[in-house]
């Protein structure tokens, strides 16, 4: 992956205007609360308590469930911070969530804490909302996406040529796990309908270290019974990182991609680099993602493909209907006499290539990094409206009684001194805000 993610919320920091103190999951893709570090700390012990605090989970989908109170209570007791009885009680009832992973975060003067993130009709922002988070919302996989596909805007064997096309439907179907069980039920589907000669398709027999045969579907309803799906498709080889890039040989011999996207059993727009590729290297598609999904897309200024394809499908809420609507579509297509089949591509790739010139404008780019800004200045009002500081404060209440933290309240030490003290409580007092340069 050619993103230094690092340096993509060095990025997003830069475009807030002030000082944003960043926590993301290092290395990425971990969801270890140990591993959810903070990107820069600042030297400056005002400027940490008195500087916003934003938890960047905008890569993957939010999962306010996937933590109990026990791996939180873990961090509280005996995680590196030490805290002594009477500041783990004020941790437990302030309900911190995240922000219990690193004491600086959780003592802080804001009374919330910022969450960057990458979806839409969610209700696991709803809940994280609900405890103490702002949403700051942007579509970090566009900008990925525009990196790492950076070569598809002049990449000459990316040029469309009808006569070379040897499948109709070309489909990346590599992890089935979590999210993705989804994925297992189209390969039967697509076995079923006998597509499978239409398709340039392979197939993971294991995932996570388990063979699909012993998976157990979260949704009862998208179970298979088809018990060789081995035997129909060969063996995908593709390693994690293959959706970071794209393999111009299969794109120039598909006609349709179908995106098979991370979620799909959910309400929530969550489009990631996957929906993106065929975009950034001209080509059609038919997404395989939550109901409405392409009215994301279209949102963004893309075209997709009506008229041409029956993209009813998106408006299915039942996701095994769904799914049975897009094989049906690529059944019919894949019917076609050779002359309507080759006047749909003709058309199908006019609209493909506006959208691939769209993608790479400066002004698309530009257009994703202002709604950041707008989101971010937005969630900042809120943030400012909420600033009492009632866990710093209750910090300086129980350390002016408990002998363990006596000395925090009553002397200077390495990391701050009690006029630094004074300084915070007369920022909160008086509602103002620092120059950046402190």
């Amino acid at each position: 992956m050619s993103v230094p993610l690092d340096r993509l919320y060095d990025f997003l920091n830069n475009q807030s205007g002030c000082d944003t103190i960043i926590y993301r999951f290092t290395p990425h893709g971990s969801k270890k609360l140990e591993n959810l570090k903070v990107l820069t700390d600042h030297p400056n012990w005002v400027k940490r308590m008195t500087s916003p605090y934003m938890i960047c989970h905008d890569q993957e989908p939010l999962d306010f469930k996937y933590y109990t109170a026990d791996d939180f209570e873990q961090f509280i007791v005996n995680g590196d911070q030490k805290f002594v009885k009477s500041v783990q009680d004020l941790l437990r009832s302030a309900d911190l969530h995240f922000r219990v992973v690193d004491a600086k975060m959780a003592f802080n003067c804001y009374d919330y804490v910022l969450l960057c993130h990458s979806e839409k009709h969610s209700d696991n922002l709803e809940l994280y909302e609900n405890a103490g988070f702002i949403g700051v919302y942007w579509w970090a996989h566009a900008v990925i996406a525009r990196d790492w596909f950076r070569y598809a805007e002049h990449d000459p064997k990316l040029a469309p040529s009808i006569d070379n096309i040897t499948h109709d439907f070309l489909v990346y179907n590599r992890a089935w796990s979590g999210t993705r069980e989804y994925r297992l039920t189209f390969a039967e589907m697509i076995a079923n309908a006998n597509l499978q000669n239409s398709c340039n398709m392979s197939f993971s027999p294991e995932d996570n270290g388990l063979h699909y045969l012993q998976h157990q579907f979260k949704n009862p309803t998208l179970a298979i019974e088809h018990r060789a799906l081995e035997n129909i498709y060969r063996r995908n080889t593709a390693n994690s990182n293959s959706s970071a890039d794209y393999d111009n040989i299969d794109y120039s011999t598909m006609g349709i991609e179908v995106v098979l996207e991370t979620i799909f059993d959910d309400t929530r727009w969550h489009l990631t680099e996957k929906a993106l590729r065929p975009i950034a290297c001209g080509r059609p598609f038919i997404l395989a993602a939550t109901p409405n999904s392409l009215d994301y897309l279209r949102s963004y200024g893309f075209e997709t493909f009506h008229g041409l394809i029956d993209e009813t499908y998106n408006l299915i809420v039942n996701p095994k209907e769904r799914l049975q609507a897009i094989v049906t579509e690529m059944k019919r297509i894949s019917q076609l006499p050779a002359d309507e089949k080759k006047q749909l591509w003709q058309q199908l790739y006019a609209i493909a290539e506006r959208n691939k010139k769209k993608f790479f404008s400066s002004q698309w780019h530009d257009s994703i990094v202002q709604e950041y800004k707008t989101n971010f200045e937005q969630a900042m009002i809120k943030m400012n409206n909420n600033r009492t500081g009632r866990i710093w404060r209750g910090i300086q209440r129980i350390s002016q009684t408990d002998p363990e933290l006596k000395y925090y309240s009553t002397r200077d030490t390495a990391a701050r001194t009690l006029k630094d003290i004074a300084v915070v409580k007369h920022w909160l007092d008086n509602n103002y805000t620092f120059p950046k340069d402190l």
